[in-house]
């Protein structure tokens, strides 16, 4: 369906994810299907992990490492299923990542917020709604320690 472009390299993209400026890219044959998605703030992409390596569809826990960023040492971080986390480690490597829309220049949408690789396969394109927002909602306590920005 088409790919994402960063201009970064991917270990800039892992130090700055959720907050990278870049494109998404559809193939000529799907510029169609965008038609109205301009007049959305935000779009969830859906994506294709590619770089995720075949061993990682196989591991079920996981330490939520991003917080290693922010000063956690290794051996604090809970172990997790990776189901209670947005790690790319996964059985199926499925990425969702919600990105405000800048704009749209026929087959190619302007965005903020990736999280994902330059070359990254998109698989789906999906708007935000209102009606997708949980008035009220639970996480974990180490959630907490790596709240970014909203977007």
């Amino acid at each position: 369906m088409g790919y994402v472009r960063v201009e970064a390299d991917d270990e800039y993209v892992k130090q700055h994810a959720g907050t990278l400026r870049g494109r998404v890219e559809l193939l000529p044959e799907f510029e169609d299907a965008l038609d109205g998605v301009e007049k959305y703030s935000h779009i969830f992409v859906i994506s294709f992990l590619h770089k995720s390596p075949p061993e990682h569809r196989t591991l079920l826990k996981v330490r939520p490492r991003r917080l290693l960023r922010l000063g956690v040492k290794e051996e604090e971080l809970p172990v997790l299923g990776v189901f209670s986390t947005d790690s790319p480690v996964r059985p199926n490597p499925l990425g969702l990542t919600l990105v405000r829309l800048l704009s749209r220049e026929g087959r190619i949408l302007y965005v903020e917020g990736l999280d994902l690789f330059d070359g990254t396969p998109v698989i789906d394109i999906k708007p935000y709604r209102p009606d997708y927002r949980a008035e009220t909602y639970s996480y974990p306590d180490w959630v907490k320690l790596d709240a970014r920005p909203s977007i």
